[in-house]
């Protein structure tokens, strides 16, 4: 008897027990991804206790680079998780993900800081780091195909769409439990080890998750196949070699997770760090901000997920991605507008014109021994204060602000602090503006519409893809199949995306200049998914 005669014969979920699999998944899925973002959430502070260093920029790249290693990490977890996952059951195998998850962030919030036991800190976080990128490897997918084959086909996109709002919701707690920490812990000590709390708190996260879990059953698909005796022998191999699966894997890749990957982390993890940072909004504020744009736009992927059930997949994909491409600069010089208007008007009235030889920023200069120029330890200053430049050739570092030039004394090249107090200091006397800032509360608003702008575009590229990658491939090798280029291109494409955004700031001394990253990889998938992607209604692997 073939899969699909005991697929025929085996009960239909009830509805009540399709509720069950979806918030036990949903839950699982938000639990899971807090432990994972908690990490960026919290980048200043895992920086200072971490990865310390006199140079802002330096510090933060480095953070941004540990945050990049656990997606990196990805990949090997898919491909290890999903020939668990084909193989041995979808249900026992996301149990081993959370585990692995939620010891992995516990860890990070138990281990001594750098000042403590040395470079022994940052080694051993980049170790939890990996555990971390392995579980969430074989989380998504797992959950993903649990949910949608238990789902009727006219309901897929509806009810897999709640995995997709889980990523956000896990973004969401992880803002909501620092700010409750800030609330109830003094913020000098919450700096000296309360923001090791929200780690800790991963344990009793892991352990509802597993008791929601466990309480599940094995997928029905999964349940057929098996007994059938069509389980895949080696679902890694038979993904790349089953007909017409490669093409399929490099239009999931580029196509659906690139678009849906640069975008994502655009929207929330480049808009903290542009609040953050260079535009030195109140950390609070800012996450406030954030907590409530990503509890509304939490939403949005719910009703993207409905209406691809009547459209198809496609449409959501192919609108947004164009969408991004058109208003992604727009929407974040709204939010510089909006966030720090001093520092903006500042820059106009008073332009800063830096002249000098050998001028470009080497930020990782300090970690590998090499000695910067002057004048790119000068750029490099400007530009992790949100200070745009124009740069001209000169005999010697030297900057002008509104024409009038700016004292540098020698000494001040020796030490990255002395240099960045200094040039702020005269900034600071021509008209600009270093003070943390809160802006009135209408721009607050206006900064939170821009935020859920990129929200609804995320959404429009992400709330159906579970049901999408679900569709594309056989039920044999599904779980292998969709997670190696789901993770592949949200571990380098979306992962890498804050460090190098960071790293194409530091070397042009544009603010906005990391944008560029998105807008290409975005414009690329939408190529590769106008051509790629079937149009027309929902359609299984089986119907094609």
């Amino acid at each position: 008897m073939s899969a699909s005669d005991v697929a025929a014969t085996h009960r239909e979920p009830t509805e009540k027990e399709i509720r069950l699999v979806i918030a036990a998944s949903s839950a699982g899925t938000i639990f899971e991804w807090y432990d994972f973002f908690i990490y960026g959430t919290l980048a200043g502070l895992i920086g200072a206790a971490f990865f310390p260093s006199g140079n802002e920029t330096l510090q933060i790249l480095l953070v941004w680079a540990g945050f990049a290693v656990g997606f990196g990490f990805r990949p090997l977890g898919a491909i290890l998780f999903g020939f668990l996952g084909d193989r041995l059951g979808r249900k026992y195998t996301f149990l081993v993900t959370v585990t692995l998850m939620g010891v992995a962030t516990a860890g990070v919030g138990l281990i001594p800081d750098a000042a403590t036991i040395g470079l022994a800190a940052p080694i051993i976080v980049i170790g939890f780091r990996i555990l971390q990128g392995l579980a969430l490897g074989g989380e998504y997918g797992g959950a993903a195909i649990y949910v949608a084959e238990h789902a009727p086909p006219e309901k897929r996109g509806f009810y897999t769409s709640f995995i997709q709002a889980s990523v956000v919701g896990g973004f969401v707690l992880s803002i909501a439990v620092v700010l409750t920490c800030r609330a109830l812990i003094p913020p000098e000590d919450f700096a000296a080890w309360g923001w090791r709390v929200p780690f800790l708190l991963s344990i009793i996260l892991l352990a509802i998750s597993l008791w929601m879990r466990l309480k599940l059953s094995e997928s029905p698909v999964f349940q057929a196949m098996k007994a059938a005796g069509e389980t895949a022998s080696n679902p890694f191999v038979e993904s790349f070699t089953f007909p017409g699966n490669k093409r399929r894997i490099f239009v999931a890749l580029f196509g659906i997770t690139g678009v849906l990957t640069t975008i994502w982390y655009t929207a929330f993890f480049s808009g903290l760090s542009f609040l953050r940072g260079p535009m030195r909004v109140d950390e609070g504020v800012v996450e406030w901000m954030l907590l409530v744009a990503g509890l509304i736009a939490m939403s949005f992927y719910i009703v993207v997920g409905r209406w691809s059930d009547r459209i198809g997949r496609k449409a959501p994909i192919i609108l947004g991605g164009g969408l991004a491409l058109i208003l992604l600069f727009p929407v974040f010089w709204g939010m510089g507008q909006l966030a720090n208007p001093g520092l903006a008007e500042a820059a106009e009235r008073t332009p800063v014109v830096v002249t000098g030889q050998d001028c470009t920023p080497d930020p990782f200069a300090e970690l590998f021994g090499r000695e910067q120029s002057d004048c790119g330890k000068l750029l490099d200053t400007l530009t992790s204060s949100g200070v745009r430049y124009d740069l001209r050739d000169g005999e010697r570092p030297g900057v002008t602000v509104g024409g009038e030039a700016v004292s540098l004394p020698g000494a001040w090249f020796d030490d990255g602090a002395a240099l960045r107090e200094g040039v702020r200091a005269s900034l600071t006397q021509r008209g600009f503006d270093f003070s943390v800032q809160t802006p009135p509360m209408g721009n607050i608003i206006g900064i939170v519409a821009l935020l859920l702008v990129m929200g609804m575009l995320s959404a429009l590229t992400y709330g159906s893809v579970a049901a999408l990658l679900s569709e594309m491939f056989p039920p044999r090798i599904r779980y292998s199949s969709m997670s190696i280029p789901y993770h592949i291109g949200a571990g380098y494409l979306g992962g890498f995306l804050p460090l190098i955004a960071g790293i194409i700031v530091a070397r042009s001394g544009d603010i906005y200049a990391g944008l560029w990253y998105t807008w290409i990889v975005v414009a690329f998938g939408v190529v590769v998914a106008w051509f790629g992607l079937p149009g027309g209604p929902p359609r299984d692997f089986e119907e094609r």
